[in-house]
């Protein structure tokens, strides 16, 4: 399957090194965490490649220097709950001065149907950019669901950031939303008979919050 323009993949070789750790069984929940928030800051940093910039006038020890600042309201993370908290201490690490609304979602067992349950948006969030962020894209119907919710919020410019992403669910979300751009750290095989992308990474808000 061939992606456009709006999928970007990030290969770097040390984010393929986390990322090898991240899917390894033996991980504990602590470091799982850990590799998480690292690979959510590796991500932000092509995510936010475009962001606005504006001129700046700085006194250094030395004299007046001309620099860059990043210009207009700040960012808003929108993590789908729950396994996408585990993303917003590497983004706000990045971005300290972001904030931070929440989606919660959950799929059904047996449709694989996601079900919006609780949302709470910063005000003037129609005005903002927005990154969505979750670990893993497998069907796309969370990240679907997530994303129309924000477009009727007024939302105009909208990225997905995941760690590990299907096939299919690039391409729901994709024919879902002709604007939104996903960033991804892999794009998987695809989805066994439960939905779980293959290899995959497990149940990421199980590892994370070390639940079963």
């Amino acid at each position: 399957m061939e992606y456009n323009d709006r999928v970007v993949v990030i290969d770097h070789p040390m984010v393929q090194h986390k990322l090898s750790k991240l899917r390894n069984k033996n991980t504990s929940s602590k470091d799982f965490r850990q590799l998480v928030r690292e690979l959510a800051l590796f991500e932000g940093y092509e995510a936010t490649r475009d962001l606005a910039l504006e001129d700046v006038k700085v006194e250094t020890p030395i004299c007046t220097a001309d620099c860059k600042q990043v210009a207009g309201k700040k960012m808003v993370i929108v993590p789908i709950l729950r396994a996408g908290l585990g993303m917003v201490d590497g983004l706000q690490e990045l971005m300290p001065s972001t904030f931070v609304g929440h989606v919660g979602m959950y799929r059904d067992p047996e449709t694989h149907e996601p079900h919006e349950y609780y949302a709470k948006l910063p005000d003037s969030i129609d005005q903002r950019d927005v990154l969505v962020v979750d670990p893993m894209l497998a069907t796309g119907g969370s990240a679907v669901a997530a994303i129309q919710y924000l477009r009727r919020q007024g939302v105009k410019n909208i990225k997905l950031m995941v760690l590990v992403a299907a096939p299919e669910g690039i391409e729901a979300v994709l024919e879902a939303d002709p604007d939104v751009r996903i960033y991804t750290c892999s794009i998987d095989e695809g989805l066994n008979e439960r939905a779980y992308i293959v290899p995959g990474l497990g149940d990421a808000g199980d590892r994370i919050f070390g639940t079963k």
